[in-house]
């Protein structure tokens, strides 16, 4: 090859992309998968989370746990973009609000990381080819890891 072949080699790496495709970072809108509803329950819980769709670089939701037919926990959500990366924010009945970071997505799964936290340290998502929902948080807690696991199905909102 010539020197003017690489200088268009070297025009067309700069110009056209690179031999191996960069992964783009996701948006929020990359979450539209989670908005909705889902319910399930375990051990005598019930649990409900619901998503509003993907807006403004937020999703905003909330979830109930009811036992013994009264709600025992309930939380405020957010997955939001900020700072160039994306949070999910969550604010617990009765606990201080917490952050973590997304470390981890693929096509249907997210996995959000906070270390400092006391428990849980990650929250996962996962969107199984079933169309079930596999939630769940994880951690260390009290020296042991720790794992919560939440499966739901999606259901209808109410109005």
């Amino acid at each position: 090859m010539t020197l003017k072949h690489y200088s268009l080699i070297g025009v067309c790496l700069l110009w056209c992309g690179s031999a191996t495709p960069q992964e783009q970072k996701p948006t929020i809108a990359d979450f539209a998968w989670l908005a909705g509803c889902w319910d399930g329950s375990s051990a005598n819980r019930e649990y409900l989370e619901q998503w509003m769709k993907p807006s403004g670089q937020t999703m905003l939701g909330m979830s109930r746990t009811v036992y013994g037919g009264k709600t025992v926990e309930y939380e405020f959500l957010q997955i939001r973009e900020q700072e160039g990366s994306i949070y999910f924010i969550a604010n617990p009945s009765g606990q201080a609000e917490a952050s973590f970071k997304l470390i981890k997505f693929g096509e249907q799964e997210a996995i959000f990381e906070n270390p400092q936290h006391d428990f849980p340290q990650r929250i996962i998502y996962r969107l199984e080819k079933d169309g079930s929902l596999a939630a769940a948080i994880e951690g260390m807690s009290n020296g042991k890891m720790k794992k919560v696991d939440f499966p739901m199905r999606r259901a209808k909102c109410d109005p």
